[in-house]
C-alpha cells in the first residue's frame, strides 16, 4: 500500500495523533505507524480513519497534482483490501474528483462490510463478471454481469458474494465518501 496523506490531513484540521486515535477508535501507535509507512491497516481501520478525518478514503492516497485530463494506468491504481483480500478496490479516477470510480472484486462467501454502511453520497454499481447481492435498507438484489444498481448512499447498504467465485464490479460514488 503507498504511504497514506493521513498526516497531512490531520495537521490541516490541527488534530493531535491522540486526538485522531480516539475519533477513529484506534491506538496512537497505530496511527504513528500508519503514518510512517510502517503497516498497513486494516480497509475497515482506514475507513474509520477516513471518517474522523471527514475526507472521502481514497483521499487518504490521492497524488496531490490535479489535472484537467487524468490517465489512470491500470498498474498505477491505488489498491486497499480487507485483511484476509475477500474484497479490494482500485480507484480508476483520479483522487480529489466530485466523482469516484472503484473497481471492486469479491471473493466467494465475503462481504464489503460486516454490518450495513451508510455516507452521504448516491451509488451507481454495475457487475462486471459474476454475481453480486446488493442490500439497501430492507431491500436484496440479486445482480449478474451487466446488471446495474443506483441507490442512495445515506442508507445502510453492502454487498455480498453468496457465489463460488469471484465478482468484479465497478462503483461509481458521488460526491466521494467514506
Amino acid at each position: 500500500m503507498a504511504v497514506t496523506r493521513i498526516r497531512e490531513y490531520r495537521t490541516l484540521r490541527g488534530m493531535t495523533v491522540r486526538e485522531l486515535a480516539d475519533r477513529a477508535g484506534v491506538s496512537t501507535g497505530l496511527i504513528s505507524q500508519v503514518e510512517r509507512g510502517v503497516t498497513d491497516p486494516s480497509l475497515e481501520t482506514m475507513r474509520r480513519i477516513a471518517e474522523a478525518l471527514d475526507t472521502p478514503l481514497f483521499n487518504l492516497f490521492q497524488d496531490g497534482d490535479q489535472q484537467t485530463v487524468a490517465v489512470i494506468r491500470h498498474d498505477d491504481r491505488y489498491r486497499i483490501s480487507s485483511p484476509h483480500h475477500a474484497i479490494t478496490y482500485t480507484r480508476a479516477s483520479p483522487g480529489g474528483a466530485r466523482l469516484e470510480v472503484l473497481e471492486g472484486a469479491l471473493e466467494p462467501g465475503a462481504v464489503s462490510s460486516d454490518t450495513p454502511r451508510s455516507h452521504p453520497s448516491e451509488e451507481c454499481v454495475v457487475v462486471l463478471t459474476g454475481r453480486l447481492t446488493v442490500q439497501v435498507g430492507d431491500q436484496t438484489h440479486l445482480l449478474k454481469a451487466g446488471d446495474s444498481c443506483h441507490f442512495d448512499s445515506n442508507i445502510p447498504h453492502r454487498f455480498l458474494n453468496e457465489s463460488r467465485s469471484t465478482v468484479r464490479f465497478m462503483l461509481s460514488i458521488t460526491p466521494p465518501s467514506y
